[in-house]
């Protein structure tokens, strides 16, 4: 006898949905529209899976999983909610659901769900949760994924790579798997891996005894010891040294650490949570990072989307830095519709970070209380202009300034961009002329500033105006290879 899944919705178009998906896929299909129709079919014997809504006429879908679970332990249920946030994924499975699936989704995807749960292939993660709140923002499709994983992830200790771009919002996530899972009242720990000094980097891990090197006046805990009991976020673990690797691989190994000059053994109990916006594995291949602490590390990888895979989140995104400004007494201000076309129309290089600071800086700038299409394009253009690069598009490289040479940035730009489309004669160029000139100018301008600097990445990046990972990022973007670029 095929198995039987009960449909709990108070929209009749998607229970309708939902059971022709189901019917097709071979099962049995039994609908209600309550909660309280719910609990009669599990007290009745009936059904094999439940599929949910949260928000029903007379309750809340999570809040009746305990109740189905009492009335049958072992039962899967599978949540479907249009609230589709963080807290409502980590509530799902804090109540013990099976999975959690935000709508609109996709009926194989909730076909397959069924399919799994009938088969019993994956346990439902249960735990106690601490907070209510996320700093994650998003409803988009790709966000829903993110959300999804940190769920399942949050009530245990396993070890979580974050992948994605910089100004992604790595550290927040990795804050969101902390707060929210059991290690919550203990502390959170974080150390950027490439702010650190090469030398220290041991120090800062696992803290010095007195006289252990020059300079080491005292005693000092490191990171390990000042996270016992919580999680320590080890960012941009791609430019961790090779001897810093070692040691930390044996302590994942064996749970112990040893101050630098010291004799006692400490028990390292935290949650490690790493994160880099780099190719672990070409590193690896290179022999810049080791495989065993690769994989030691990358238990369970969450790759986060950049803003541009996720669009749709930009307004909402906007209004929350425009708020957060205004509770730090900056100006209020609101996006008018152009303004929020602006926004979405942009490719956002600097991610979720560009974001925050773009509002951040019309907040200061902006006379009026609302903020215009036309004042975010310019507030763009002022954030990609070079430093010190007047309006004009005079700048200077290397120490000269280029308008005593008689270059003007400007005007060598639009005579190149005229040339092209004379190219095209009287005809007009194909479409994406926007994207294919931005490509033609920035590999040999990133070049120009690295030969500039003689091959240092440091101040090729400070000339370019972004930060060092950035410029690694588009390093391997635009195929020039940071490695044979570095002169010094």
């Amino acid at each position: 006898m095929s198995a039987t899944v009960i449909v709990a919705d108070d929209d009749a178009a998607i229970r309708t949905v939902v059971r022709q998906a189901l019917t097709r896929a071979g099962y049995q299909v039994r609908l209600t529209e309550t909660a309280a129709g719910l609990i009669k079919l599990i007290e009745d014997g009936r059904g094999d899976v439940v599929v949910t809504d949260v928000i029903l006429p007379d309750g809340n879908g999570l809040d009746t999983i305990p109740k189905l679970l009492a009335l049958r332990p072992g039962l899967r249920v599978i949540v479907m909610s249009a609230q589709n946030t963080l807290s409502t994924a980590v509530r799902a499975t804090e109540q013990g659901a099976f999975d959690y699936l935000p709508k609109p989704f996709d009926l194989d995807e909730l076909t397959r769900s069924v399919a799994v749960a009938l088969e019993g292939r994956v346990q439902a993660d249960t735990g106690e949760f601490g907070g209510d709140d996320s700093p994650l923002i998003g409803r988009s499709p790709a966000m829903q994924e993110v959300y999804r994983l940190i769920a399942r992830v949050v009530p245990n200790d396993l070890t979580v790579m974050i992948l994605g771009e910089s100004g992604t919002g790595k550290e927040l996530v990795a804050r969101a798997i902390h707060e929210m899972g059991p290690r919550a009242s203990k502390p959170f720990i974080a150390l950027n891996m490439a702010a650190i000094p090469r030398e220290l980097i041991e120090s800062e891990l696992f803290g010095h005894e007195r006289g252990a090197f020059t300079g080491a006046a005292t005693r000092a805990s490191g990171k390990f010891e000042q996270a016992q009991g919580g999680t320590l976020f080890l960012d941009e673990i791609g430019d961790m040294p090779l001897e810093a690797q070692t040691r930390l691989l044996r302590v994942l190994q064996t749970g112990e650490f040893t101050a630098v000059g010291g004799t006692r053994t400490q028990r390292a109990d935290v949650r490690i949570v790493t994160a880099t916006n780099q190719d672990l594995l070409a590193l690896t291949e290179a022999g810049r990072f080791r495989e065993d602490l690769y994989y030691r590390l990358n238990v369970v990888p969450l790759s986060l989307p950049p803003l541009r895979a996720r669009t749709e989140d930009v307004p909402a995104l906007a209004r929350h830095f425009l708020e957060a400004a205004a509770a730090e007494g900056l100006p209020r201000k609101i996006l008018d519709t152009h303004a929020i076309d602006a926004l979405r129309a942009h490719s956002w290089p600097g991610n979720v970070r560009e974001l925050e600071n773009l509002m951040r800086r019309l907040a200061v700038l902006e006379r009026g209380d609302t903020i215009t299409g036309s004042a975010v394009v310019s507030g763009l253009g002022a954030g990609l202009r070079m430093p010190g690069a007047p309006a004009t598009g005079v700048v200077s490289v290397a120490g000269t300034d280029a308008s005593t040479a008689g270059v003007d940035l400007g005007e060598a730009a639009a005579t190149h961009i005229r040339r092209y489309f004379e190219s095209f004669g009287s005809t007009l160029p194909p479409d994406g002329v926007y994207d294919r000139l931005l490509a033609e100018v920035e590999k040999p301008l990133v070049s120009a500033c690295l030969e500039a600097t003689g091959g240092n990445q440091l101040k090729a990046a400070k000339l370019l105006g972004m930060n060092r990972n950035t410029l690694r990022k588009k390093l391997t973007d635009l195929g020039l290879d940071p490695l044979t670029s570095r002169r010094n």
